[in-house]
């Protein structure tokens, strides 16, 4: 039995799913002739009560356009210090629009709208960076999983409209979050300017990720994803899977929810773990104490075929996926309680 729990990417497409992608009508998506990538834009942005949504390989690549679209070189953007924006992508905030983050500081990669106010460059201090942009991410990766309080977010959407910010949800998890507190798609439609919303996590596909938008800033994301060399030809074949996760993976999210949430418990028992970051969704970030080590910890665990993720200061990351199933489950919960830990 192996077992991985590295993160919910790891998930391979179902049978329904590659019956579902193999049946496609297809062209050629870089001319807007591929019949099943219009149909999934279309699908996403209805969805979410948007205008437009683009089709793109990766969510990195998706905050990376909407990036570049709504600042120019010299901005700042503010984000959370846990952000994916930020630490896992390359740089590429810098490198592709040349622009610095300030970055806030707040629990579970949360934060409030004084929290924004307060980050905000005076806009006629020269010496300083323009702010014209903030992004949330929902659920938090690095944060825990955790999920946004609808009010906060349209508090920072006041600040946002006050002070003339454009405003971005990097949504790779939005379906979990929806699992779990229910507010309604087009509730973030009608808040932010940019969304990206990723299909190759939660809801198994094998690539794809969204960003939807405004009419207005269809032309720039469409010529921002040419540029990153985003275009692909008969990608129907996987927008299709698309499709078909939409129509039948994100009610059954609740049950990676239910088993996050049953290994946090777990955890929670055992003797050498420190602390465990309040568990919302899929991920469980847990810290061990001092005298222990999480590369002993990812060892034993590698001897009995289980795979976790080092996210360094001696915490570790768990994600649960549709991949991981009851036995496996089960088998990694036994196995927790049969780990020796030397201090």
């Amino acid at each position: 039995m192996n077992v991985n729990l590295i993160s919910d990417t790891v998930t391979k497409p179902s049978k329904g799913m590659l019956d579902f992608m193999l049946n496609a009508s297809v062209g050629d998506d870089v001319f807007k002739n591929d019949p099943t990538v219009n149909q999934l834009e279309l699908k996403v942005a209805d969805l979410f009560g948007m205008e437009k949504s683009l089709f793109f390989p990766s969510g990195t690549m998706t905050n990376q356009t909407a990036i570049k679209i709504l600042t120019n070189p010299g901005d700042q953007l503010i984000c959370s210090k846990y952000s994916h924006v930020y630490n896992y992508e390359g740089g590429g905030v810098s490198f592709n629009s040349g622009v610095s983050c300030k970055l806030i500081d707040g629990e579970g990669g949360l934060f409030k709208a004084k929290d924004v106010y307060k980050a905000i460059n005076p806009p006629d201090f020269y010496h300083s960076a323009k702010t014209s942009l903030v992004c949330i991410e929902n659920t938090t990766n690095k944060g825990g999983g955790a999920c946004w309080n609808v009010n906060d977010l349209k508090e920072i959407k006041s600040v946002c409209d006050e002070n003339n910010l454009f405003y971005h949800l990097d949504g790779a998890r939005i379906w979990n979050a929806y699992v779990k507190n229910g507010i309604d798609f087009i509730e973030y439609g009608n808040l932010f300017d940019t969304i990206s919303v990723c299909l190759s996590k939660g809801l198994g596909c094998p690539v794809g990720s969204l960003l939807l938008c405004s009419e207005k800033l269809y032309e720039k994301a469409l010529k921002t994803r040419k540029m990153l060399g985003g275009g692909m030809r008969q990608s129907g074949f996987l927008a299709a899977c698309g499709l078909y996760a939409l129509e039948n993976n994100i009610d059954r999210l609740k049950y990676d929810h239910v088993r996050a949430k049953e290994i946090e418990e777990k955890l929670l028992k055992l003797d050498f773990i420190k602390k465990v970051q309040p568990v919302e969704t899929n991920i469980i970030i847990f810290e061990l104490k001092d005298t222990f080590s999480s590369k002993d910890l990812i060892e034993e665990l590698q001897n009995k075929n289980i795979e976790i993720i080092n996210m360094g200061d001696n915490k570790l990351r768990i994600v649960t996926h549709m991949d991981y199933t009851d036995d496996f489950h089960h088998y990694f919960l036994d196995s927790l309680d049969k780990i020796n830990l030397k201090s």
